[in-house]
């Protein structure tokens, strides 16, 4: 039986696999960056009423399995992070204190696909995702 979330006024089940890319598609998303950005993500997804269920952050490219109420959009919700963690990462840095808009460290759009009966292959390939990347490295180089 599935675990379904309330609202006041309905339950729902509403899981997006969701990937994003730094603009230029650059390798930046390591070291101290890497570990503060987890935590940014979960909580910005949290004041979305939203919740990252599985995430990872490879170095140039982020996926995340995201569960989002029925009453926001997910581009509102997806927007919201990619905004919110650019002015963050802008701030902390990139040593610009004033209140910074219009920073882009986020290429535009997104990959969007719903989670149904798939969710554990889902939640395996974002476990996995790195492994998977450098082996296809190995063959490529190889």
């Amino acid at each position: 039986m599935t675990n379904y979330k309330k609202l006041q006024h309905s339950e729902w089940e509403c899981k997006y696999h969701v990937i994003f890319i730094p603009k230029y598609r650059r390798k930046v998303l390591y070291g101290t960056l890497r570990q503060d950005l987890g935590e940014i993500f979960h909580r910005l997804a949290r004041q979305k009423e939203s919740e990252i269920e599985e995430g990872h952050l490879m170095p140039d490219h982020v996926h995340m399995l995201i569960s989002i109420p029925p009453k926001y959009a997910v581009a509102q919700v997806v927007g919201y992070i990619k905004g919110k963690s650019a002015i963050h990462i802008a701030r902390q840095y990139s040593e610009r204190r004033r209140n910074f808009v219009g920073h882009h460290f986020w290429a535009r759009g997104y990959f969007v696909s719903t989670v149904g009966r798939d969710e554990q292959v889902i939640r395996r390939y974002i476990q996995n995702q790195e492994h998977e990347d450098q082996q296809q490295d190995q063959l490529t180089f190889g």
